[in-house]
Parts: structure tokens; C-alpha cells; sequence
């Protein structure tokens, strides 16, 4: 069997061949004897691994096969994606620890908390959390799960028997089930008998969106701080049950790439992560080191890659007393390509990853003690660091979004109280109902502070994703960084949504204010009863209430529902949504009377949404999750390769996401204009700024920055370069509240997100730039000096009719990875409130 592969990796300028003869001795340790009551993959699969792509149907019968078959294995179902497939987890370790493992499981969680000086770890075992292939598309590690499943069951001997006394293994084979299914059909269904390796084969060219992402195209590793998804949750709710010592992130990459394990490049490392952490990291890459080693496989460390964005696998447990590590395998994204490095064969993939897994083993049996006590050293100086005060976050008219931080604070164990009574600070009112406040002296302080700051100079200039995620920014709350503790009110140990004020009954109208987070989902709700609804263009009065721009009025009068049907629908509706809805008995106001003409009829909105070929899965996946999850909103997904087919006139309004390249030729582009002009609202993001210009859908002056190169030599062009782009940062922007893209938002300042050098001249009329950049505009990350002269006073927003219709642009993502709550309703005032522009 040797042999044979020895041929494929010598045999280049052949361009098929067959991997029909492969054994498990190709994967397996050499002079391992195994248990034969333990089912090989082969026999439940129907085929050795790497011959075809694990679906993860097929994933899943094996490891419950392996899990009834061994008593070193349980496995627990944790819940379900959005496809409804399992969320699978297998804890792997001895029979006596298995018989042990509360026990093992409350001193690990002693660890962590004070006191645990006197706690004895002679006899603990480490814990290793291994996750394989998060990105659907990289699918060697989810394959070698299989191998290692079955080696870590059905392994015999004293070096097994030793590896599982000392080390609990949190076992998860799939990260991402749904990627993993849509890729496994992709390469299974276009493998040839005779394997193709020409990478220009369709095996190797996904269809959009492909498999990297979730149900909804999310790139889920980066959600591991937001847990915002499923399977985030559940793989969270673990970690937080045992705070692994080590956990593995199996990835690809390109496939003309080796092999890379961490340490990556240190100096990219968040200063809030010790320096030991990186000093173990690279203790442990000896292990992988030796191990790649002995089976002749190349790699590299130290080089790409960073360990900066706490939202990443391998970088969540460096901010939790863990070790997270990285392996990243040039991919064969199918069965067999040609590459830079020879022919790269899927099963040559697995075998690198699976001697990964068991490298990492390896290294958490035998620096077992000095894992242990770094997670307990982790803790205890975390507790040394001074903070005797408290973060307050609120947001006194939208209660739903203070509600959705604090849920991801309780996710990750933090601990959160009710407000003693409402308070104002620093010219921030908090309410109680509406805000929060945590304490920092608890243990997950260094987390809460990796949450909370805001953070603008840094030791490196470049950066492997986003530079700045402070959450309270992105949520648009107000908050405050040194409350007092005096503040605390009652713990939340049961978090829950406001609950809203029930609404009185009348026989004139009903308002709703546009503050709170979920107002366009009960807005839809009452367009799609077929009510009329109308919003207010200017702040008023009423019965000793202020109302502010946006604000919804329905008029009881005139409506499809007779006065108790109505109410009885507006407290449904007002229920669900956890928002105030008020009775009124009177038109008269101080400021606009409810009849007024200022007050303007909405219709119900339908929505398309630009998919496929040139389009950014990502950005349109988030509007989708958006739309589907969070709103109730229906939406059609369009793809661009139809579009000379579509019929618009279905749609009121057309979302295009950011594009990678030109999606539409002249042609289609007229189609739309003439869309346009009959009435429907366009809306753009980031590339489509471009695309606008180019084909006069608005006029835009760009701006650039010059950045040549002076004293910059060749080794150093690529650290230039990369030093300009703005991986993902927060910016200041001033908003103009009484124009309709700002409706519902209280302060006259606005938290953005931004990760593009797309920067546009503000208009000569000032009331065309409801929202600007300050002078001084960073908030928190990382930009170059030139890039932020560049940003400042420019605009994010611009707006143009057209025609009977709208041309509207983001320059920017307003949905960014779904935590960006605090401008969701720029979207959705765009979608909503267009025509009053």
C-alpha cells in the first residue's frame, strides 16, 4: 500500500488514476493492533475513507456506531442546524474516567475559580476539544475524524491505554454539518472513475455559494465569540462546561500550500492573551512537528495567520485559559489535484490531518501538568488585575437590543445584573428594564474586557481578520466603562425580553414608536394583515408622551379589522415583538395632528434579493438570515445567471450585496433602470458603489488616498500593502435624525462598521448627507494614517431618485457576521421608508 501511494506522489504528468485499492493502513500508526469487535469506518461507510467525500448522514452513522460498539466512547446530541441535522459530540477517554467524568468535569470548573491553589492535579487528565472542518469545503478534517474516531475506540496497548487515562477528548467531527453535506455531494457527484487531477475539472470549481459556509452562508469561525448560530451555541455551551485545555481547529487552504500548524506570526497576537500561551503553543508544534516528520510530509509555522479576533477557533480559548491551535492543509478540494507540490490526493489530506489529531494527544498526555497549571494561572492572576467597578450598556428606547448582549454575555458565563434604579452618567441615562451592568471583578473578566474595549494602537499593522468588535458599538447602546458597583441590582439568572406594556384599547389609533429592535417586524405584521399604516415624518405629542421621527401611526378607522379585532391583533402583535404599542384618544398634538399630511402611507414591501455568480456569499447570506430569522420577512432569492428572465415587477424593492465582479452587462443593467424609473428601490452595498457610477445609477465622486512606496523594499511590498487595507474597524459617523434612513435612532451619533476603502465625497447640499464620518472617526481598530485622512467627513450612505423610484447605496455592510445589530434598521429603513427620501 505504500508503494502504491509512493507512485501517485512520483508520477506527476499523469493526469487520472484510482483510488479504488485504499486501505486504513495507509492512515494507521505502524505496529497498532486493533480490537476487531470495533467497527472499521469501511464497514458501516461502505468504502475506506478518502476513496469518496463523507456525507455527513453517513458521519453521523459511524460515530454512533463506534459510541454503542466501545465503552471509552459516549456521544450526545446537543441540537440541531437549520437543516436539522445533528449537532454531534463524542467524549472519548477510559472507562474509568468515563465512570469519573462529573467528578473530573467539577475540578476542572475549579480551575477556573478561587481557591483552586490547593486543588490537586496529579491525577487529572488534560481536556482536548477537537473540531474538524468548521468550512464544509475543507473537508480532509471531518474525514479524518472518522480514522481518529475509530483508532482513539479501537486502539490496543499500553501507549492507548496511557493516552486515555490521561486526556478526555470533547470529540466533534462535523462543526459544520450543513457545509459539509452540500460539499460532499459537490465533489461525490462530479468524481470520475478514472479521478480527473486537472484542476480546471469541474470537480474542483464549486457552484455558488459553495460549501464553506452554513445553512444561511455564514463563515461560522468567526462566530465563536457572537454565537449567533446553532452550531455555535451548542459548541460554546461545552466549552464553557469544561474550559479545554487545548482545542484544534482543522482547516484548509489553497491547494498549492502544505501544511501549517501555530504558532502563526506572534507579534499579531492580542495583548490581552498571555505571553505563555504562545510560549505553549509553540512547546505543542514539536509535537506536530515530529510527527509530520516521521511520515515525510512538508509544513511551516510561524508564518501567516494571527491570533488577534477572539471570534476564531483557534483564538477563543487563548482569552479562557486554553491553547487554541490552527491546521490549516493544502486542500484537494475533490479527489485528486495537480499542484506546485505534486499530485495532492484527498487521502494524503486526511492522513495529515488525522496525524495531527493524534500529534496534539500526544503533546496534551505528556505536558499534561503544565496545561493544568497554566489554565489555573490563567484565572488567579486574571483575579489579581485590578477592577472594582462595573460596565453599564442600555439603550433606553430599545430594550430588545440591550436584551440580545446580554444574551451573548450569559452564553459565555458572564455575569450580569438588573440596575438598581435608572441612572444617568456621563449624559447617558440608563433604565432600568432597558440596561444592564456587570461587574469586572468576576472570572471571565479578560473575556469581558476582549468584549468591551475599544482599542486603537497596536504592534502590528496587519491583521488575518477583523481589528475591532467592541459589542456595545456594535449594538448601538449607550455604555459606560466605570460605573459603580453600587449600582448592582438582582443578578439575572433568567434572561428574558421586556415585557411589553399591555395596549389600551381605542377607538382613533394606535402608535408605535420606531426605537426598539424588532418595530419592522411588527410593521410587516400589520402591512401583511392588510392594515393601513402610515409613519410620521416630524416629532410630536401626545397625551404627555414625546414621539420621535419614524413614528408608526394606525388609525382604527377605515380598516379590514372592526375596533376589537384590531386591538385584539395590534396585542399579538405587540406581545411577540416585545414592543410598547399606545393607544390614543385624539388626533390633536402638540406638533403634527395625527391627520396631518406629514404623516405618510406605507405599503407593503417585496422584497428580492440578488444571489449567485459574482455575488459575495457572505453579504447575502446575512441579508437572508436577516430577513428569514429575525423579521419573519419573506424574501426571493434571485440569481444573477436568471436575471434576463426575472420578471420585477413581482418585487417593490431589489437588494444587491456586495459582488466580487460584474454581474451585470449594459442590457441588464437597463432592465433595471427601467425598474427603477417605473417605482422600485434598488438598494446597494460596498462594490455596488462601482457599479452605480459606471452605469449612472447615481453620481459619485471617489476619493483616493495616494500610498506610494518609498524606502519599501521587495521583501517588504507585501507588509505594505497589506498595512492599507482596512480589515474590519469601527468608525464615528454624525447622523441627520430627521431623515428617513435614520428613523429610530435616539442619539445623533452612529456606531459604524467598516472594512472597505470605498470613501465618497459628501454632497454639495447638506441635507443629502444624513450620515457622515466626523473629523476624527476612528472608534476602535486598526486603519492607516492615510486611509483615516482619507475616511474623514466623508459618506457611508447616499441616495438618489430615480425616476418614480430610488437608488440607494451602503458603502459598507450593515449586517456584518448578524452581531451588527445596531444597524440592521438602516436596512430596513431603506426598505420601509424609501419612497419618503
Amino acid at each position: 500500500m505504500k508503494y502504491i501511494f509512493t507512485i501517485f506522489f512520483a508520477i506527476t504528468s499523469i493526469s487520472s488514476f484510482s483510488q479504488n485499492d485504499i486501505s486504513l493502513a495507509y492512515y494507521l500508526p505502524k505496529n497498532t493492533t486493533y480490537n476487531p469487535e470495533i467497527p472499521t469506518p469501511q464497514s458501516v461507510l461502505g468504502y475506506v475513507p478518502g476513496k469518496w467525500h463523507v456525507t455527513h448522514d453517513k458521519l453521523v452513522s459511524y460515530m454512533k456506531a463506534l459510541a454503542k460498539a466501545s465503552p471509552r466512547i459516549t456521544i450526545e446530541d446537543r441540537g440541531s442546524t437549520f437543516e436539522d441535522r445533528p449537532i454531534l459530540l463524542l467524549t472519548i477517554t477510559s472507562q474509568q474516567n468515563h465512570q469519573n467524568l462529573e467528578e473530573i468535569q467539577k475540578k476542572h470548573i475549579q480551575l477556573t475559580e478561587n481557591g483552586s491553589e490547593g486543588l490537586n492535579l496529579e491525577n487529572l487528565p488534560a481536556i482536548v476539544y477537537q473540531g474538524f472542518s468548521i468550512h464544509g469545503n475543507e473537508p480532509s478534517g471531518s474525514n479524518a475524524s472518522l480514522i481518529a474516531a475509530y483508532h482513539l475506540a479501537a486502539a490496543q496497548g499500553s501507549e492507548i491505554d496511557e493516552l486515555l487515562n490521561n486526556v478526555v477528548i470533547l470529540f466533534d467531527p462535523s462543526l459544520n454539518p450543513d457545509g459539509l453535506q452540500r460539499f460532499a455531494y459537490w465533489a461525490n457527484t462530479n468524481k470520475s472513475k478514472n479521478i480527473n487531477s486537472d484542476p480546471q475539472d469541474r470537480e474542483y470549481s464549486e457552484i455558488w455559494p459553495g460549501g464553506r459556509t452554513n445553512h444561511y452562508w455564514f463563515d461560522m469561525n468567526r462566530d465563536w465569540l457572537p454565537v449567533q448560530l446553532p452550531e455555535s451555541r451548542a459548541r460554546i455551551k461545552t466549552f464553557h462546561q469544561w474550559y479545554p485545555n487545548i482545542l484544534t481547529d482543522h482547516h484548509e487552504m489553497g491547494s498549492n500550500s502544505t501544511f501549517f500548524f501555530q504558532p502563526g506570526i506572534q507579534s499579531r497576537t492580542h495583548p490581552l492573551t498571555p505571553k505563555l500561551n504562545q510560549e505553549l503553543t509553540k512547546k505543542i508544534a514539536n509535537y506536530h512537528a515530529k510527527a509530520l516528520d516521521n511520515i515525510g510530509s512538508l509544513y511551516y509555522t510561524e508564518e501567516n495567520f494571527d491570533d488577534f479576533y477572539y471570534g476564531k477557533g483557534s483564538t477563543f480559548p487563548d482569552i479562557n485559559g486554553g491553547i487554541g491551535i490552527l491546521f490549516e492543509q493544502g486542500s484537494s478540494r475533490g479527489h485528486a489535484q495537480q499542484t506546485d507540490n505534486g499530485l495532492l490526493t484527498f487521502p494524503f489530506t486526511i492522513r495529515n490531518q488525522f496525524t495531527a489529531t493524534l500529534s496534539t494527544l500526544e503533546a496534551a498526555k505528556t505536558m499534561r501538568k503544565e496545561l493544568l497549571d497554566y489554565k489555573r494561572s490563567f484565572y488567579n492572576d486574571a483575579r489579581k488585575e485590578l477592577s472594582k467597578d462595573a460596565y453599564i450598556f442600555g439603550n433606553e428606547k430599545d430594550a430588545a437590543s440591550s436584551y440580545h448582549l446580554a444574551e451573548i454575555l450569559k452564553r459565555h458565563q458572564i455575569k450580569i445584573h438588573e440596575l438598581k434604579q435608572d441612572i444617568t452618567t456621563q449624559g447617558k441615562t440608563f433604565k432600568k428594564g432597558y440596561s444592564y451592568i456587570i461587574p469586572k471583578d468576576q472570572k471571565q473578566k479578560r473575556l469581558l474586557k476582549a468584549i468591551f474595549e475599544k482599542r486603537t494602537t497596536f504592534q502590528d499593522s496587519l491583521f488575518y481578520d477583523i481589528s475591532a468588535w467592541t459589542f456595545p458599538l456594535a449594538f448601538n447602546l449607550d455604555y459606560t466603562d466605570n460605573a459603580s458597583v453600587s449600582n448592582l441590582g438582582t443578578e439575572v439568572s433568567n434572561l428574558s425580553h421586556r415585557r411589553a406594556n399591555a395596549v389600551n384599547k381605542s377607538n382613533y389609533a394606535y402608535l408605535i414608536e420606531w426605537h426598539e429592535y424588532y418595530g419592522p417586524k411588527a410593521l410587516y405584521q400589520i402591512l401583511a394583515k392588510g392594515l393601513r399604516a402610515k409613519v410620521g415624518m416630524n416629532p410630536f405629542s401626545l397625551e404627555n408622551k414625546k414621539y420621535d421621527y419614524g413614528t408608526i401611526l394606525v388609525p382604527v378607522q377605515n380598516q379590514k379589522l372592526n375596533k376589537e379585532e384590531l386591538h385584539a391583533f395590534l396585542q399579538k402583535v405587540s406581545t411577540n415583538n416585545h414592543i410598547d404599542i399606545t393607544g390614543v384618544s385624539t388626533g390633536l398634538t402638540k406638533g403634527i395632528d395625527l391627520g396631518s399630511n406629514q404623516f405618510r402611507a406605507l405599503s407593503l414591501p417585496r422584497i428580492g434579493l440578488f444571489t449567485g455568480t459574482g455575488i459575495t456569499p457572505y453579504d447575502s447570506g446575512e441579508i437572508w438570515h436577516l430577513m428569514d430569522q429575525r423579521y419573519d420577512i419573506p424574501i426571493t432569492k434571485l440569481t444573477t445567471d436568471n436575471f434576463g428572465r426575472t420578471d420585477l415587477s413581482r418585487y417593490t424593492h431589489l437588494i444587491l450585496p456586495n459582488s466580487w465582479r460584474q454581474s451585470f452587462n449594459k442590457e441588464k443593467s437597463e432592465k433595471l433602470k427601467t425598474w427603477i424609473r417605473n417605482g422600485g428601490t434598488l438598494i446597494g452595498y460596498r462594490n455596488a458603489a462601482q457599479f452605480f457610477k459606471n452605469n449612472e445609477f447615481m453620481k459619485i465622486e471617489f476619493t483616493t488616498p495616494e500610498n506610494d512606496a518609498k524606502n519599501i523594499s521587495f521583501e517588504q511590498k507585501r507588509d505594505f500593502r497589506g498595512a492599507q487595507v482596512i480589515g474590519g474597524a469601527i468608525f464615528d459617523a454624525k447622523i441627520d435624525r430627521s431623515h428617513p434612513i435614520n428613523f429610530g435612532y435616539k442619539n445623533n451619533r452612529i456606531s459604524l462598521f467598516r472594512n472597505t476603502k470605498l470613501f465618497i465625497k459628501p454632497d454639495k447640499q447638506s441635507y443629502n448627507n444624513p450620515i457622515q464620518y466626523t473629523k476624527k472617526p476612528l472608534l476602535s481598530g486598526y486603519i492607516s494614517k492615510k486611509n483615516l485622512d482619507s475616511l474623514s467627513g466623508t459618506v457611508p450612505f447616499r441616495h438618489n431618485n430615480f425616476g418614480k423610484g430610488n437608488v440607494i447605496l451602503f458603502t459598507d455592510n450593515t449586517n456584518f457576521r448578524a452581531f451588527w445589530y445596531g444597524t440592521n434598521k438602516l436596512l430596513m429603513n431603506a426598505i420601509f421608508f424609501s419612497d419618503e427620501m
